[in-house]
């Protein structure tokens, strides 16, 4: 076993993963989408402006980019042009985080329960498991329109934990960003988290350990 490698110390009856970021490769491209929209605009806003607000609402990020790219756009019009460069994006780029399918095809083995716990649109949600094909592989499926309150408030997991009918003692959560790490904590479920070049300054106190690749990962 390799120093960065985790040991988990207990067995857990379910697992819950975020998606963006903590499953998939897509905070960068949602990142190049939101800037591509704010063009159309007229308004110039980098990439990496994403960083500022990964895991926060929609209504905060796409008001960080408005502010950053100084364009006042309507609010339903910026989502139809972010929608549609966001999903050709996706269409070319998608990937699966290192070893994520390998964990979860475990996990489903060991009859594991699997749940998917995400900020994102349902749509967002549908596309990306239908591009990776995870559909079906969950038990259970959270998204935006489900919750009203946004991560990282618990609700989403507390929810998430009621469905599934166990204790949070007996879930792990996998997440990426402060906000989704803090959520699962309230709830007071245990937390990995999921380091890549988004969220390298996000504080990660709360959680188990931090791992970059699954195979890092020793259940």
């Amino acid at each position: 076993m390799e120093d960065s490698d985790m040991k988990l110390k207990k067995e857990y009856a379910a697992y819950l993963f975020d998606m963006d970021g903590t499953l998939v490769n897509s905070e960068r491209l949602k990142g190049e989408a939101l800037s591509k929209a704010c063009s159309i605009f007229g308004g110039i806003a980098n990439v990496d402006s994403y960083k500022a607000v990964m895991g926060e609402s929609w209504e905060k990020v796409t008001a960080h980019f408005f502010s950053v790219a100084q364009i006042k756009p309507d609010a339903e019009r910026f989502d139809r042009e972010f929608r549609q460069i966001y999903q050709e994006l996706l269409v070319r780029e998608l990937k699966l985080n290192s070893n994520a399918f390998y964990l979860l095809t475990i996990l489903k083995k060991q009859g594991k329960k699997l749940g998917l716990v995400s900020s994102a649109s349902g749509w967002m949600v549908e596309m990306i498991l239908e591009l990776t094909q995870l559909k079906g592989i969950f038990d259970i499926v959270l998204t935006k329109e489900q919750v009203t309150k946004h991560k990282p408030n618990p609700e989403a997991y507390l929810i998430a934990l009621e469905k599934l009918g166990f204790p949070a003692s007996n879930v792990l959560v996998f997440e990426d960003s402060f906000a989704g790490v803090t959520a699962a904590h309230k709830a007071d479920c245990d937390v990995v988290a999921f380091l890549h070049e988004f969220n390298v300054s996000h504080d990660f106190s709360l959680a188990l350990g931090i791992i970059s690749d699954y195979d890092e990962l020793v259940l």
